[in-house]
């Protein structure tokens, strides 16, 4: 896959289905409404410029439920303190509970191929009944209910019962330890806690009581405690009530609706430094924007088949789920997307005659970098869009898409954050896919690239930023009643500017919106004698040595002095690390990047240190070297697997 160009042209849209998508149909929509973008970049420019009437037409083109009136949009567009819809209440759960019948709503599929099937009406009623329950245990509009579940059918119908009471849902994967779960929970104050017993992974079985005990008692606020037998242990904890009883009662659901900002759910940051940083976000934000990004961005519909790798502690649960508001069966997978083989999520998806699959960039590459070929091990005529995130995707790995999953398909390379639980820039599926670049910046998102003197260019990187609000920004950080921290994350770089922390190039085409290109985190950035690359750029260079199965690069420099570029690789079986090798990646770095990045010591590692969501611990590995302590450098909670850390730990002592 080495020499793919960046830019180079992928695939397009047929006629066909470009007038036959959900994007076209609203365009039509708008210029029914006297509102007439000549072409792609225009209808960008219409969004962020009249967000009033973009956001309106959101609301009529995807009928959203709601009492009162729509007219007033946007009634304060300060950043932060945005104030949208103030006349408007709603309820997410509404919708996404709103189409009834057999059409199968949610599909649960274990790792061992076990798999449970709720249609719409069922999972209306599920619903209900479990709303029902969190009401006899008390629970009622802005209480928190909190759930460490695996990605299957409770954790949705916990969420939604929550939703639909008002209440403010908060959950994590059963695979986070008890210290990680009480350093998020503990913020918020919850008054239920829904878990399990036992997850599974890779094969293995794990229980999780003690956990749950440890939990438990470190959050005083509870006044119940809700488990989900998963068989492996008989005996529920001392109190528990079993999931069972929740849904004991039959009701239908009965959503309460809202103010327009709400709370829904409240997420975390990842806590790689400190303690993770609660967001909250509103009923009516998450709402419309879900709405737009699955059903403008992603062509997601009713009908569709709709799947996401994910667990329930990653921003795209929540937007996975939010595929029943555009009336998609959402499939839910639990387990590991490796077991027993990488093949399996692509068996599934022939399986289950999935039309939208989303993964993460890390996992494309794993597949890549075994010499998988999808289409070989599955049937995927049926695939429509195929979505990736969670890292920056290489031009290698665009074009490995188009040549072993399928040549049809729309690759949808997406950035955004837990932040503001949605893609900045976003797919398109009117705009042709280029090696290595995310088609275009999201509709009604006003995503600059500024330089270093905070002015806005093409063609260069620089600090992604937006310029005007979206309604799913942060409502606050729970408990941070002065706003002051949220302040600090976002707005302090360039006030009334959100700051996202990523590095990006915006890359402009005379018939198209320009694409985006994202290079890995700004404040990672490899700034060498003033020449400034971004990680992603570096690992695509070391990762296309046949040796090199993983890396990671370090640039010490702090305070104006540059310091030592240290590279850490994870060699492939059989591989060593002798002088030809280090001269091969030296050479590589040089030729590609530039004489400043060749590092000045490669070092072996058995693992790359990552998050629970498989993010790269570049941040908190630079303060480890620089001498900060463990406990000050990275939140343990966090970090998928604490050993991984050993290595640079060493180096210090």
């Amino acid at each position: 896959m080495s020499g793919v160009d960046e830019g180079t042209l992928l695939w397009s849209p047929s006629g066909e289905r470009a007038a036959a998508s959900q994007l076209s149909r609203f365009w039509r929509f708008v210029s029914d409404r006297g509102v007439a973008p000549h072409d792609a970049e225009g209808l960008w420019r219409w969004s962020i410029e009249d967000l009033p009437a973009f956001w309106r037409a959101v609301v009529d083109f995807f009928e959203v439920r709601y009492d009162g009136s729509s007219e007033v949009v946007l009634a304060d567009d300060r950043m932060p303190g945005a104030h949208w819809f103030p006349d408007l209440r709603l309820n997410y759960a509404e919708h996404a509970l709103a189409r009834t019948g057999e059409q199968d709503a949610l599909v649960a599929v274990a790792e061992d191929g076990a798999t449970r099937r709720l249609t719409r009406d069922e999972l209306r009623s599920q619903v209900g009944a479990a709303a029902a329950g969190l009401r006899r245990l008390g629970v009622g509009e802005g209480d928190r209910v909190v759930a460490v579940l695996p990605n299957g059918v409770e954790a949705v119908v916990a969420f939604l019962a929550t939703a639909s009471l008002g209440a403010v849902w908060s959950s994590c994967s059963p695979d986070f330890g008890a210290r990680s779960l009480v350093d998020r929970f503990s913020q918020v104050e919850p008054t239920v806690l829904i878990g399990t017993d036992a997850y599974s992974y890779g094969g293995k079985r794990f229980a999780t009581v003690g956990t749950l005990q440890e939990v438990r008692a470190a959050l005083p606020s509870l006044r119940a405690t809700v488990v989900v037998p998963a068989g492996l242990d008989p005996e529920l904890p001392e109190g528990a009530l079993p999931w069972s009883e929740l849904v004991a009662e039959p009701a239908e659901p009965d959503p309460l609706r809202l103010p327009f900002d709400a709370p829904l759910w409240i997420l975390y940051s990842s806590g790689t430094t400190g303690l993770p940083k609660p967001i909250v976000q509103g009923q009516g934000g998450i709402l419309l924007e879900h709405l737009k990004s699955h059903g403008l961005h992603a062509d997601l519909r009713d009908g569709d088949r709709f799947t996401w790798f994910t667990t329930t502690g990653w921003m795209m649960w929540n937007k996975l789920v939010s595929g029943l508001l555009v009336g998609a069966t959402v499939v839910l997978y639990d387990g590991s997307p490796g077991y027993p083989d990488l093949g399996a999520l692509w068996r599934l998806a022939e399986r289950e005659r999935i039309t939208s699959f989303g993964t993460s960039a890390p996992f494309l590459t794993a597949c890549m970098s075994e010499g998988l070929v999808p289409q070989d091990v599955a049937d995927l005529s049926q695939l429509r869009y195929l979505g990736s995130t969670g890292a920056p995707l290489s031009p290698e790995g665009f074009a490995w898409v188009y040549e072993n999953v399928s040549d049809d398909v729309l690759l949808g390379s997406l950035s955004g954050g837990t932040d503001v639980c949605t893609a900045f820039v976003h797919s398109h599926p009117l705009l042709p896919v280029r090696a290595g670049e995310i088609q275009c910046r999201a509709l009604g998102c006003a995503v600059e690239v500024f330089d270093a003197d905070g002015r806005p260019v093409e063609g260069e990187v620089g600090e992604l930023v937006v310029t005007r609000p979206m309604p799913s920004m942060p409502l606050r950080f729970w408990g941070d009643d002065d706003g002051s921290r949220l302040l600090e994350s976002y707005f302090s770089d360039y006030p009334g500017v959100w700051r996202h922390g990523d590095w990006a190039r915006l890359v402009p085409h005379e018939e198209a919106p320009a694409g985006v290109v994202i290079y890995g985190r700004s404040d990672s950035t490899l700034n060498r004698g003033g020449v400034r690359i971004g990680t992603s750029e570096f690992y695509r260079v070391t990762e296309d040595v046949p040796e090199i199965a993983d890396s990671l690069v370090v640039d010490t420099s702090a305070l104006g002095v540059e310091g030592r570029l240290l590279l850490f690789v994870v060699l492939r079986e059989g591989a060593v690390l002798d002088d030809d090798l280090r001269g091969r990646l030296k050479k590589a770095l040089r030729s590609h990047l530039s004489p400043r990045h060749v590092p000045d010591e490669i070092t072996q590692i058995d693992a790359v240190p990552r998050t629970l969501n498989g993010k790269k611990l570049e941040v908190p590995v630079k303060r480890l070297l620089a001498g900060v302590p463990l406990e000050q450098a990275v939140s343990l909670g966090a970090v998928a697997d604490v050993t991984t850390l050993q290595p640079f730990l060493d180096r210090t002592r």
